[in-house]
C-alpha cells in the first residue's frame, strides 16, 4: 500500500504538538518520537519523489500524443 502523505503529515503536526504541549520531556518518550518523525519524513520523501515520477510519466506520455496529433 503506498503511503498517505496527508496521514503522515497529521502524525507529523500531532508529534510536534506533542513536543509543544509538555512543560518537561521524558527523554525515552521524546526518543521515541522523534524516531518516528523520522521515519515519517523519510517514507514521506519517497512518496513524494513516487508521485513526482508519476506526473512526469504522465507529461511524457501527454507530450507524445500532442506530438502524434500535430503529424496527423
Amino acid at each position: 500500500m503506498k503511503e498517505n502523505l496527508g496521514d503522515n503529515f497529521k502524525k507529523l503536526s500531532e508529534i510536534v504538538d506533542w513536543f509543544e504541549g509538555k512543560d518537561e520531556v521524558d527523554v525515552e518518550e521524546g526518543l521515541k518520537k522523534v524516531k518516528e518523525a523520522s521515519l515519517l519524513i523519510k517514507s514521506s520523501k519517497k512518496r513524494l519523489k513516487e508521485i513526482e515520477n508519476e506526473f512526469e510519466e504522465i507529461k511524457g506520455e501527454m507530450g507524445a500524443e500532442l506530438e502524434n496529433l500535430s503529424e496527423e
